[in-house]
């Protein structure tokens, strides 16, 4: 087992958070799926442009998480919640990605668990947005799968690989959590 320290763990996945230190395998893992990420998604492919990302993730705004196979430490991909607003809304947005090859092995679906018990849990969160656009069918049955509920539609929501990029919008409250989706 690597000498890391996890946030929390699943049964094949764990989550850790992202440091300073991830650039150079994250910017790597980046690279080799800039394809598969297109158009639905743009990382940092550049160690300056990992530092921009890794300043926006230690704001008091933001969490960052490394999703990892827990037996072997790998990382598989990533869960960021961003934009945390507190007082009287206590709601974040969800940003996500997997890393081929592990993309489709279930551990995406496992670590978006262990992120949506921390946000509810020890940051206290009582809602989660998160904005898909929708010919995405792999986001889509991932929030579907945790019971997100879809709440609307944004046109021309986020720019995203030189265009503006439609969404919709998912959302979860902490009373949400854990309850059955039904088939599907």
């Amino acid at each position: 087992m690597p000498d890391v320290r996890y946030v929390t763990e699943g049964t094949r996945a764990a989550i850790r958070r992202t440091t300073r230190t991830d650039g150079a395998e994250f910017v790597r893992r980046a690279r080799e799926s800039m394809e598969f990420h297109r158009p639905w998604l743009t990382l940092p492919t550049t160690e300056q442009a990992y530092l921009h990302y890794i300043a926006q993730l230690e704001r008091e705004d933001r969490e960052g998480f490394l999703v990892c196979a827990r037996e072997t430490g790998d990382m598989v991909g990533f869960i960021n919640i961003n934009n945390i607003v507190r007082g009287a809304f206590q709601c974040g947005s969800i940003g996500y990605g997997a890393f081929p090859p592990a993309a489709g092995q279930g551990y995406m679906s496992e670590a978006l668990g262990l992120v949506l018990r921390h946000a509810f849990g020890p940051l206290g969160l009582h809602r989660v947005e998160v904005n898909i656009q929708p010919g995405n069918k792999a986001s889509l049955g991932l929030v579907k799968r945790h019971g997100f509920r879809l709440e609307g539609f944004s046109p021309d929501f986020l720019y995203i690989e030189g265009a503006w990029r439609d969404h919709e919008r998912w959302a979860m409250t902490s009373d949400m959590l854990d309850q059955p989706t039904g088939p599907g």
